[in-house]
């Protein structure tokens, strides 16, 4: 007997004795912390006694003006004889002026009838009538609002470059998506492609190509290509892979296996692809009129160097009208993938399209006789006017003297204060070396050791370019833009997510929100609130919002029904079951919500550079505008890394998330 009650003593004892490792083990991120902190005990010391704290040091840094400047000389001096831009780079620049000329042109010939009713007519025949009118109703607005011409011209650039961003996103999704090795080599260089700045490379393909149409084009195939790259290499990638297996039992080379079974289980992944390219192209479109683009983008650009608000309202609408009819086309021709066929017999198949065809093209005759190749010019309306009076009663009764708050000048004002200032203060204060170690802990503890290293050397980069004190300024703009961004996207989200009227209500809104031109807001952004940092970190709030608050909500309501309906059974208020249940299962959707804040906020803190933000934003349009190429790559470089730095300290590996689950 006293053998038998000693012998559940022992292992007692022994869990006594290993309690710290076991909860240790048991908390991995308290493990990684404690390993961090004896690494930084010992090596912190020697760094701050070889090279001290403060700002980065300037021993570590590299001066890449020099090598930039020679090549900029060197394209200046060549671009008119050397045959790389004779035989190469002139060619591309032919063939593209051609191209955004010949539709253009076609578009011409069409006349405003043939275009409005081709548009219903496809929007039709893919998505039926509602589609239609919606397809119809928005191109007639266009030339209600006086803008037929310019919409005309960004819709033949946007033709042009996504075709071009199609047909490269193709090649490299299907690189990507066949060979495990161009995946992980083009990784990095997709990342590249979209978070660089696009005022960063303007730079270089201005000095290239020239200002005008075939830098435009090519700019925004640049910024346009990677979405349809990635979703190829997704779809040819995630091939089922019994049919996969079926095919090459039958004996299926691989290009037949390719051109019978994986594409076509991709289409869905292809046709999101072609969608996501679409709406980045248009997003261009005014960044693009900054090297003459020409079109609705060049309208904005002018209006913003006026604060005309109105004018840019004018020219922003239309782009918001063309995303929209090309969104929901596309979204609806990705829909109708293997589903029965819908709507009259007439539409369905060949017969749909060869209606569609002989419509436009007897509307065009018919059209072109009535010399009605363009919107007449008296059958417009002038939103500017009324648009701009209204702007100035806001700046007259919000911008100072409101009870209580002040007024949007003041709000700016303690904004400044109370918020970005001491974030930067903090920032530029912390020893380099400590901003490391953060970077470390805050990436290691969601990720692995790899995530942490690719966190602090993409912010030991920005030291060694010389940057270090503008980047920790626009990381401070960033931050605080982001926080906002969350606090009242999360909220409106949880609205939205228990309420479908709400989010009907709220859908127009966020659509308009996520595809108007930053600029456009920008300007009223500007009027009410100054120039400065705030009014930046305002339109990158606004910016950010609408895809914070659709990936939140969705996250939200696609939490298990069962889980749901547990914790309802249980008593629970709607409030613990928002914090014990859908927030804990929504966790990935939050992370990626958060993700998307950065990114988005980043992209218009950037921009803010026009209107008083500094910092990197301010060194890319200033080499731009000066023609400046180190200046205007390295700030770009920097904000690549600051990227870089937020999306690892924002995204758990999938390792993590597979520990936590």
């Amino acid at each position: 007997m006293a053998t038998a009650q000693a012998t559940p003593a022992r292992p007692a004892a022994l869990g006594t004795r290993r309690g710290p490792l076991a909860a240790l083990r048991d908390r991995p991120a308290a493990a990684k912390l404690l390993l961090l902190a004896l690494v930084a005990a010992v090596v912190v010391p020697l760094v701050h006694g070889r090279w001290g704290g403060g700002v980065w040091p300037e021993a570590l840094t590299a001066d890449l003006s020099a090598p930039l400047g020679e090549v900029t000389d060197w394209i200046v001096s060549n671009r008119d004889s050397h045959p790389l831009f004779l035989y190469f780079f002139g060619h591309i620049s032919n063939a593209v002026v051609l191209s955004v000329r010949g539709v253009y042109l076609l578009l011409l010939a069409l006349g405003w009838a043939g275009v409005t009713v081709f548009a219903a007519a496809v929007a039709w025949r893919v998505a039926g009538v509602r589609l239609a009118l919606t397809a119809g109703v928005s191109f007639l607005l266009c030339g209600l609002l006086g803008m037929w011409v310019p919409t005309m011209q960004t819709l033949a650039l946007m033709v042009v470059a996504v075709l071009a961003s199609v047909v490269l996103g193709l090649l490299l999704g299907l690189a990507a998506g066949l060979s495990d090795r161009v995946f992980r080599i083009l990784r990095p260089v997709l990342d590249t492609m979209q978070v660089l700045p696009a005022f960063a490379y303007l730079l270089p393909v201005v000095l290239v190509f020239g200002i005008g149409v075939p830098g435009a084009v090519l700019a925004t195939v640049v910024y346009a290509a990677p979405p349809m790259a990635r979703l190829t290499a997704l779809g040819l990638r995630g091939a089922d892979g019994g049919v996969m297996e079926a095919v090459t039992s039958l004996g299926a080379t691989g290009r037949q296996r390719l051109l019978s079974a994986r594409l076509p289980l991709a289409r869905k992944e292809l046709l999101l692809g072609l969608n996501q390219t679409i709406m980045m192209a248009l997003s261009m479109a005014v960044i693009a009129s900054v090297i003459g683009a020409g079109g609705l983008g060049d309208r904005v650009y002018q209006a913003l160097s006026s604060v005309d608000v109105g004018a840019a309202l004018a020219a922003g609408i239309p782009i918001v009208l063309l995303a929209v009819v090309l969104d929901r086309t596309t979204e609806a021709a990705g829909h109708r993938i293997g589903a029965e066929p819908t709507g009259p017999a007439l539409l369905r198949g060949r017969r749909g399209w060869s209606l569609a065809a002989a419509l436009t093209a007897v509307v065009a005759v018919v059209g072109r006789l009535a010399d009605g190749r363009v919107w007449p010019e008296n059958v417009t309306v002038a939103i500017a006017g009324p648009v701009n009076t209204a702007k100035d009663w806001m700046v007259d009764h919000l911008y100072t003297g409101v009870p209580v708050v002040g007024g949007t000048a003041d709000l700016a004002s303690h904004f400044t204060s109370g918020v970005l200032n001491p974030l930067r203060s903090g920032l530029t204060g912390l020893p380099w070396w400590s901003v490391l170690l953060i970077v470390a802990a805050l990436a290691w503890t969601i990720g692995t050791w790899r995530t942490a290293a690719t966190a602090v050397l993409a912010m030991a980069a920005i030291g060694v370019l010389g940057v270090w004190k503008p980047s920790m300024d626009t990381l401070s703009q960033v931050l605080a833009a982001v926080a906002v961004t969350l606090v009242i996207g999360f909220g409106v989200a949880i609205g939205t997510a228990r309420s479908e009227r709400l989010e009907k209500l709220l859908r127009p809104v966020l659509d308009v929100f996520q595809t108007m031109p930053q600029f456009v807001y920008l300007i009223p952004v500007v009027a009410l609130f100054g120039v400065g940092r705030a009014p930046a970190a305002a339109a990158a709030v606004v910016y950010a919002l609408p895809a914070v608050i659709r990936i939140t909500t969705q996250g939200l309501r696609g939490v298990d029904p069962a889980a749901m309906e547990g914790a309802r059974s249980l008593g629970a208020t709607p409030g613990q079951q928002l914090r014990q249940v859908q927030i804990p299962l929504a966790r990935p959707s939050l992370l990626l919500a958060v993700n998307q804040a950065v990114v988005l906020v980043l992209a218009v803190v950037i921009i803010g550079g026009l209107v008083g933000s500094g910092a990197l934003g301010y060194e890319v349009v200033l080499g731009l505008a000066q023609g400046d190429l180190a200046t205007g790559l390295v700030a770009g470089a920097a904000i690549v890394c600051l990227g870089l730095m937020l999306d690892r300290v924002t995204q758990p590996t999938t390792r993590r998330q597979r520990q936590e689950s």
